[in-house]
């Protein structure tokens, strides 16, 4: 009889197990402020794997041309040789340009190339990123701004084809060119807008890869890359409509003529894409766990 009290008061002695733990599904918009936190965090924290991924990223790149670094300068020296021939010949007329017609060329297309760039690379990486994904948990943010700074390393490149071009053409170095790169980081940040919003539809459908290539082709000419902004007409209305017109025309005026044909455009494209910047990482980060899961099962 004492063995068994004995036994009870040890059994009533004994620490109570911990309180289970049920996760339940939560929407984190319910939750801004902790959403807000939580994607700063992760931001932060994925800087050294987002540098990473964009040395393997430029090193494959590059590593794997015959040409390597030639191939940042072909396409805008491309496009310049044959505008060039087609406009001398009376083929199409261009009308007056701020800058040599081959130059204007030359860089409105690195400044076009360079939002192009941006506007591909987030569906790349991500769809070419789904193994990773779906195994490893990091921050997705590290392929978002390794990406970035891809486009970044590429335009640097295109630099000397530019700097070139002012020492040929003579064209005058104003004191606006200090701003220029402001103005440049507005265009990247509206490409990777677009981009990244477009990336969690890349991971499921293919269509999206090559749907981007045909709108970016037509969306070209829509864009003043190869002849000055028109101010009359239909085209003329959908050109000045077209959100990357006042960012690529005020990076070229800031570099070359200092003139801002559109200031009051290229501020209200860049606030809609700061907002939209920010609209878009709420919808990517909530998007991806449900895209990859879908994909993975």
């Amino acid at each position: 009889m004492k063995n068994y009290s004995a036994r009870r008061r040890t059994d009533l002695q004994r620490p109570e197990l911990p309180p289970a733990i049920v996760y339940t599904p939560e929407n984190l918009l319910r939750h801004p402020v902790h959403l807000f936190k939580l994607m700063w965090r992760d931001l932060l924290a994925s800087r050294e794997l987002a540098w990473r991924l964009m040395v393997r990223d430029i090193s494959a790149q590059y590593r794997q041309s015959f040409l390597g670094f030639i191939w940042a300068f072909l396409p805008p020296l491309a496009m310049a040789a044959g505008f060039t021939l087609a406009s001398e010949s009376n083929i199409i007329k261009i009308g007056v340009t701020d800058l040599p017609y081959p130059a204007y060329v030359m860089f409105s297309t690195a400044l076009w190339q360079t939002f192009v760039e941006a506007v591909n690379g987030p569906v790349q990486a991500i769809n070419l990123s789904k193994p990773m994904l779906a195994r490893v948990n990091f921050p997705r943010e590290a392929i978002i701004l390794a990406k970035v700074g891809e486009v970044l390393f590429n335009f640097a490149i295109k630099l000397i084809l530019i700097v070139a071009l002012f020492l040929w053409y003579q064209i005058p170095m104003r004191w606006t060119i200090l701003l220029a790169p402001v103005a440049l980081v507005h265009l990247i940040m509206l490409g990777t807008l677009i981009g990244t919003l477009l990336s969690p539809l890349g991971v499921l459908y293919q269509d999206v890869s090559k749907g981007l290539t045909m709108v970016t082709n037509f969306w070209l000419f829509l864009t003043p890359v190869v002849y000055p902004v028109p101010n009359e007409g239909t085209f003329g209305f959908l050109v000045k409509l077209n959100p990357v017109t006042p960012l690529l025309v005020t990076t070229r005026e800031l570099a070359t003529t200092g003139d801002i044909s559109n200031a009051g455009g290229f501020w209200i494209v860049s606030v809609m894409t700061l907002f939209g910047i920010l609209l878009t990482w709420v919808v990517f980060r909530l998007a991806i766990p449900y895209v990859i899961e879908r994909v993975s099962s």
